[in-house]
């Protein structure tokens, strides 16, 4: 299979690890837990295996400012900002809602790394694309070379990331000789959860595909990842057939909205935290938990299985909400 051109920025592969005390804390399944935490770059996570797309076609336009968008605690335009600096490239960041009062987390991150920031003031997510285009447009009036990268890093080109770790995940779980039943993942722009739904078709891999989503409610969910999943696998050159079942989204998780931490969510860091020493945070990873371990409760996932969760990162956005260490006991 021919990829486009990558840009190294991961420390690949991440590690596979068994989360045996996990396992007996929830009385089964078997849950393995795919470290994308440790894709080793810029704090890690899922956007990395991305940005090496994005990174090279930028390179390859001779862009010299990135643009792209997402929330305040975004780990996207953390990850991203990262991966400019590295390719010595500008970014600028458009963010919905307003500048928060403090600056923690993945945003002090941001600063750190010099993103140019711009707010638009409104909880309207889709005004973020609009700001983005408006924004790139006026750096070329200034003589800028914008490169766009989508917001949240979701398009066919950033999911091939996650085409290419289905395969780097088959080769370890066939060296450890697991067959799993279940991938599990927190579910947000849905790049990712199309990557791998485009990966399993393409290396017949075995198992079903659960995304938790902690934003969408399940219907744009799953049109927006059959659209990315069939383009991912076109620039990978293939065709996939996809079914309904293919794509498996549960919305029961969100809470009250996207970034807010839960209860459920709150409980998943705690006792991942403390039967694994693995950190999770509440705007994905927690939630996400949180519906694995909802879906086990309610004996739709059985003890006898075999579950990958998929850590794709962001524990910086852990720092923003010190009100779950206060709620910890």
């Amino acid at each position: 299979m021919t990829l486009p051109s990558r840009y190294p920025l991961g420390q690949l592969p991440t590690p596979l690890i068994e989360a045996s005390r996990l396992t007996r804390a929830l009385r089964g399944p078997r849950i393995l837990i795919k470290r994308d935490d440790l894709t080793g770059f810029g704090f890690g996570g899922n956007k990395v295996r991305g940005l090496e797309f994005y990174i090279a076609d930028a390179l390859a336009r001779n862009a010299d400012v990135i643009v792209t968008g997402a929330g305040p605690q975004s780990n996207h335009i953390r990850a991203t900002a990262s991966a400019a600096r590295v390719a010595g490239l500008d970014i600028v960041a458009v963010m919905h809602e307003s500048r928060p009062e403090e600056t923690q987390g993945n945003l002090l991150l941001d600063e750190l790394l010099g993103v140019e920031l711009r707010f638009t003031d409104s909880p309207d997510r889709a005004l973020v694309d609009a700001q983005i285009e408006e924004t790139a447009d006026e750096l070329r009036r200034a003589g800028r070379r914008p490169y766009i990268v989508p917001r949240g890093g979701a398009s066919s080109l950033g999911a091939l990331g996650y085409v290419e770790c289905v395969r780097e995940m088959g080769a370890q779980l066939e060296a450890m000789g697991v067959r799993p039943d279940w991938l599990v993942l927190a579910t947000g722009s849905c790049g990712t959860q199309a990557g791998l739904i485009a990966g399993a078709k393409i290396y017949s891999a075995p198992g079903r595909i659960l995304g938790v989503t902690v934003s969408r409610p399940v219907s744009e969910c799953v049109e927006r990842i059959e659209r990315i999943a069939r383009e991912a696998a076109a620039l990978a050159g293939h065709k996939i057939d996809l079914s309904p079942d293919d794509i498996l989204v549960h919305d029961g998780y969100i809470g009250p909205g996207y970034g807010i931490p839960t209860p459920e969510g709150i409980e998943a860091i705690r006792l991942v935290a403390r039967t694994e020493g693995t950190f999770f945070d509440p705007t994905y990873t927690g939630k996400g938990m949180a519906g694995l371990i909802g879906e086990i409760r309610a004996g739709r996932i059985g003890a006898g299985e075999t579950v990958v969760f998929l850590h794709t990162g962001g524990e910086p956005g852990l720092f923003a909400h010190p009100e779950i260490v206060a709620s910890a006991e």
